[in-house]
């Protein structure tokens, strides 16, 4: 089968590598022929060549070459499975658990996978995996009607928490990113777009304006916690939902206490579960099947996906790969 490697930092080549034998299953795994796929900030570390922790990591830590990595979101259809809620044929949208979705056939964890309206396109439904993620992360933090709320990043999945937080009823969104994102703030459900670093941002707020939840959507550096503590008001929560790349972040603990706030973290769980719930969420607000995916390109020039990925710009939101 075919696969795209990392050759080295920002660099794919397409490999032909055995294909996995469906007779070597593991229980409740399925074989899937992908159809398409989408870029996650967390992907990128790795295209960077940097150290991020992957399961598909050799050590556990850090960069690969083994072939599909790294992408992790993905749509396909099942072509053999161990799994007893997966049948040959089904369509399915989720997560490739061994982080290796850039290829012809991919093994992964049947419970990390759901049926979807078939009337999208692949292209667009693999932004349901993305927002499961954030319908799982809006529930931890219970009922934030008529409260307002900030998000610290405006890229793919800090508009989503955007679009989610404003849906689920919060009094005012405001969002909040270096890269303007004015031109979609109404279609996201933000009410008030900074354009502006985050610390920036916390510096200026009045006791008046600081929301009673602010969410982390950024990851990968250490410089937005310290605002997110700053800004969010006293007995509010933040929720740390970007992936670090650092295991140990500097932590202003006075503020923390003295603020009586709360700080939450954590990936999505019971997978199945919120991937329906994304597939009904999407069909009562259709307005994001033609406004999320800003670009689709296909997996033989994957290299030029992760390219743009890496460097955010006005107008680009989530960037798709086509693998029909």
């Amino acid at each position: 089968m075919w696969a795209q490697a990392l050759s080295g930092p920002f660099r794919f080549e397409q490999v032909e590598v055995p294909a996995p034998d469906p007779a070597a299953l593991a229980p409740r795994h399925v074989l899937l022929a992908t159809r398409a796929g989408a870029i996650c900030g967390s992907d990128l570390p790795n295209f960077r060549g940097g150290l991020w922790p992957h399961p598909a990591a050799e050590d556990g830590w850090g960069a690969t070459r083994a072939p599909g990595f790294p992408l992790h979101e993905i749509v396909g259809e099942v072509v053999a499975s161990r799994h007893p809620d997966h049948s040959p044929g089904d369509l399915v949208v989720g997560w490739a658990s061994m982080f290796d979705g850039i290829a012809e056939l991919v093994a992964t964890d049947g419970d990390g996978l759901a049926g979807y309206d078939p009337g999208l396109p692949p292209t667009t439904a693999v932004l349901l995996q993305p927002l499961a993620c954030v319908l799982y992360a809006v529930e931890q933090l219970g009922d934030v009607s008529g409260t307002s709320v900030a998000v610290i990043g405006q890229g793919p999945i800090g508009l989503l928490f955007s679009h989610v937080l404003k849906a689920r009823g919060a009094r005012r969104v405001t969002g909040i990113d270096p890269v303007d994102r004015t031109d979609v703030a109404s279609m996201f459900g933000v009410d008030d777009m900074v354009t502006a670093r985050a610390e920036r941002w916390a510096e200026r707020l009045s006791d008046a304006d600081r929301p009673s939840v602010v969410v982390e959507a950024v990851g990968h550096q250490i410089s937005t916690l310290a605002p997110a503590l700053d800004a969010v008001s006293f007995g509010g929560q933040v929720f740390y939902f970007g992936v670090p790349d650092d295991p140990v972040y500097p932590f202003d603990m006075m503020t923390f206490l003295r603020k009586n706030l709360t700080l939450r973290s954590g990936v999505a769980l019971d997978r199945r579960r919120v991937l329906a719930d994304a597939d009904a969420y999407l069909a009562a607000h259709p307005e994001l099947r033609e406004g999320y995916i800003s670009s689709v390109h296909p997996v033989a020039d994957v290299q030029a996906a992760f390219s743009a990925a890496a460097s955010p710009r006005p107008g680009q939101l989530k960037i798709a790969v086509d693998m029909a």
